[in-house]
């Protein structure tokens, strides 16, 4: 029995040695393995900027966001990034849309922003007045928006975003977009198109009787024609008057911004007499009525400008060179004032 004992002892100190040798490094490599990994996920990645924009496209993996960070300038290892978002359970989590990646972010902080969709956002302004040509150009030069529409013609867009109209022109609602890196030049212009649809409907329901509009594009028309004349607010309406007047009694609108539309690259930031008597289909000079489409997307305030005109006596209007215009009744009182503003006599 003593020998047993003595085995047993014998037995349980190469046991404890073999622990000791054998056991416990593999015990320390792993401990150190895992404060390793800690600091990693908690330490700050080195990165080339301040902030770097990446999109993170449907269906893609940790590994592949993180291989993309990496030839953006961001230090960040693809391997390890893909075992802490599998081991968190990220890797079905992550959503696809535009992201940043912020000088002083964490690996654990970079797959919280991508499995929560906290995404950057960027804004694009659609001005006043602006013609759709100058749209279109905002949209191609904007470095964050996604082109999908070059070589697509103005009808099949319309046909896209499911509108009667035959022409784009006017049809996108003035003001600023919010959207997120990699957001398609399309689905902007398709927010604006829903935005000024809402925008026609509520101002054609407010409407004064007995307006000479038939329909709603004619109502969208005018009111381009007054975006284009006039950026004084307190003008608007005046403005709106003096159109709504003369087309009640069929007299020509003779606005120089239908002429200037009806030139395109013609124009070169002057109008002679021979633009005002060559006809185009803008040219309110030689033609009676509206034209047959906006000549650029007008805002909220011409619209009801155009259903709401001020009420007067007033048939022509010039402008006094601070944005603000001078209004007659006749075309005398006009002419004195175009020589008292226009020629400074």
């Amino acid at each position: 029995m003593a020998r047993s004992i003595h085995d047993i002892a014998f037995t349980m100190k190469y046991l404890r040695l073999f622990l000791l040798w054998v056991l416990l490094p593999a015990v320390l490599l792993v401990a150190a393995a895992g404060g390793a990994a800690w600091y990693w996920t908690t330490h700050p990645l080195a990165m080339s900027q301040e902030k770097i924009d990446f999109v993170v496209a449907p269906g893609s993996t940790p590994g592949s966001i993180a291989a993309s960070l990496q030839e953006q300038g961001v230090d960040i290892n693809p391997r390890a990034f893909s075992w802490l978002a599998r081991y968190r359970g990220d890797d079905v989590r992550i959503k696809a849309g535009g992201y940043e990646a912020m000088r002083g972010d964490t690996p654990l902080q970079l797959l919280e922003r991508l499995s929560s969709g906290t995404m950057s956002q960027r804004q694009l302004t659609f001005v006043e007045g602006w013609s759709y040509a100058q749209i279109r150009a905002a949209l191609r030069g904007h470095p964050d928006v996604k082109q999908t529409l070059d070589g697509v013609s103005d009808q099949a867009l319309l046909e896209r975003l499911g509108s009667n109209f035959e022409a784009p022109e006017g049809l996108f609602f003035p003001d600023t977009y919010i959207f997120t890196p990699g957001t398609s030049d399309f689905d902007i212009l398709a927010q604006a198109y829903r935005a000024q649809i809402r925008e026609l409907e509520q101002a054609w329901a407010q409407r004064q009787a007995d307006l000479p509009l038939k329909t709603p594009y004619e109502l969208l028309t005018l009111a381009s024609i007054i975006e284009k004349e006039t950026g004084h607010h307190e003008d608007r309406g005046k403005v709106g008057g003096v159109f709504i007047n003369r087309l009640r009694i069929n007299m020509p609108l003779q606005t120089d911004p239908t002429v200037i539309y009806g030139m395109g690259e013609r124009y070169q930031g002057r109008i002679r007499k021979r633009d005002l008597e060559t006809d185009t289909p803008w040219n309110t000079y030689t033609r009676r009525g509206l034209p047959p489409t906006p000549i650029a997307s007008p805002g909220r305030a011409s619209l009801l400008a155009a259903v709401a005109p001020d009420e007067h006596g007033y048939y022509y209007f010039v402008s006094r060179g601070d944005g603000s215009s001078a209004f007659a009744a006749t075309l005398a009182e006009h002419n004195r004032n175009v020589v008292r503003f226009i020629l400074n006599r």
